[in-house]
């Protein structure tokens, strides 16, 4: 896939960047992610209190950060970040509930399927099988696929949850969002005009954008300066695995190694999106070895306390926009997390940046995956049988995204879990469809 792609890297993964500036756009990752977000709804679900919320959002920080080190310094050896997925919020919170609660057992339950499941990837590193099933069912066709469908299930995300329906005066999110993006458009439209300055407008485009957006919103009191104020400066992760416990319970292990399979399926596309937008061919060694940093990462997230981290696509669009893939940068990511994990005051400032100011650039990060993705279909031979292989995930992209909520209720709590990721059924499909399709390439 690697000769596939043109190249508009500024810098190169593992070109060198001085250590301030890969501090700043370091920080420019973590504050284009919204990782603080899934551990806030699960909060929500079971109805934590202060002190444990406060220990979730520690926790997850701090499992992003050292688990987006391991990948990008010794796993992967690729840019790749890592954050927590909104996939296993549901089955997290049911395992909780249906094991004593949160106080009674139940969060030990979940920790303990976490801890199996992390295992399990492991191994399948370790075997290296993982390769070898990606070799056979992912062509480029597939991948180019699987990557198209990664940006288009996150765009509703950046639109409905960041803007439409965030909290606040819908039309104050919308001018929010739009000045964010545009500020971001005219930073990029700035550098291709004016190549003196593209290091500073093009790598940064995103922070001056989120800087802008952040400003804009305080000017209309939109902005929480009590949550920060009242936020301690430094604290120490305190719900750990050594806080709530460990137990191992079967239907609850069950259940999260199907949830572990479709986090791989999701986090495969992210490997092939930042493949595509750094312009290399990922080899056999480094999916086997990512998948073992994945399960390690997963395994770090149980141990301190917090739901699965995977790969963020997110930042396969970052790069794109920016053109800097520096490892560097990703590792300096991961040390701006863990700094969150004890930074209780900075962690609060950045939670605090309203919804639609995120929305403005995640809507435009989420195009750039589509696109890439697209790219790499587009310099691909296609068949008369590549057209479905590539249509039909698509759609169902589409349709379970748009599927009504009471229809997912009304399913079995497994097909719940798979529906809640839209990338997992695309992918699925269009490994399927390669497989029992037939193969007649066009001249």
């Amino acid at each position: 896939m690697a000769d596939q792609i043109e190249n508009s890297l500024v810098v190169g993964p593992d070109d060198k960047v001085p250590t301030g500036e890969a501090t700043l756009l370091g920080l420019q990752h973590v504050l284009a992610m919204d990782v603080y977000v899934p551990p806030i709804i699960l909060a929500g679900s079971l109805a934590m209190g202060a002190a444990n919320s406060t220990g979730l959002l520690q926790s997850t920080f701090l499992a992003a950060g050292i688990g987006t080190i391991l990948q990008t310094a010794i796993f992967m050896k690729m840019p790749v970040s890592q954050g927590p997925s909104f996939v296993p919020l549901g089955a997290a919170a049911g395992v909780v509930l249906a094991s004593g609660g949160l106080n009674h057992g139940g969060m030990a339950t979940l920790l303990g399927a976490l801890t199996v499941g992390a295992i399990v990837l492991i191994l399948l590193g370790l075997s290296g099988v993982f390769q070898k099933i990606i070799n056979t069912l992912v062509p480029a066709v597939v991948g180019g696929t699987i990557i198209t469908c990664v940006g288009l299930s996150l765009i509703p995300s950046a639109l409905n949850d960041n803007v439409f329906e965030a909290s606040g005066n819908i039309y104050q999110n919308m001018i929010l969002a739009s000045i964010t993006a545009l500020t971001l458009l005219i930073c990029v439209a700035i550098s291709i005009r004016f190549p003196r300055v593209q290091k500073l407008f093009k790598t940064g485009s995103i922070v001056i954008a989120l800087l802008v957006g952040t400003l804009v919103s305080a000017m209309m009191g939109r902005f929480d300066w009590k949550t920060v104020a009242d936020a301690a400066w430094i604290g120490l992760p305190q719900r750990t695995m050594f806080h709530w416990g460990i137990h191992f319970d079967l239907t609850a292990i069950l259940t999260f190694i199907i949830i572990y399979a479709i986090l791989t399926t999701e986090t495969t596309g992210t490997w092939f999106a930042m493949g595509a937008v750094t312009n290399h061919q990922i080899t056999d060694r480094q999916w086997n070895r990512g998948i073992i940093g994945e399960g390690l990462s997963c395994l770090v997230a149980a141990i301190a306390g917090a739901t699965p981290v995977t790969g963020y696509s997110t930042n396969a669009g970052i790069v794109s926009i920016t053109g800097v893939a520096s490892k560097r940068v990703f590792i300096s990511a991961g040390i701006w997390f863990i700094i969150l994990g004890f930074f209780t005051k900075l962690s609060a400032f950045l939670s605090a940046i309203p919804a639609p100011v995120i929305g403005g650039v995640f809507a435009i990060i989420t195009v750039t995956i589509m696109l890439n993705g697209l790219n790499v279909i587009r310099r691909t031979k296609t068949g008369e049988s590549d057209l479905y292989i590539i249509g039909i995930p698509i759609v169902l992209t589409l349709a379970i995204i748009l599927l009504p909520t009471k229809v997912m209720n009304a399913s079995p709590q497994m097909v719940q879990y798979l529906l809640g990721s839209p990338i997992a059924i695309a992918a699925i499909t269009a490994v399927i469809l390669n497989l029992i399709m037939p193969s007649r390439s066009q001249a």
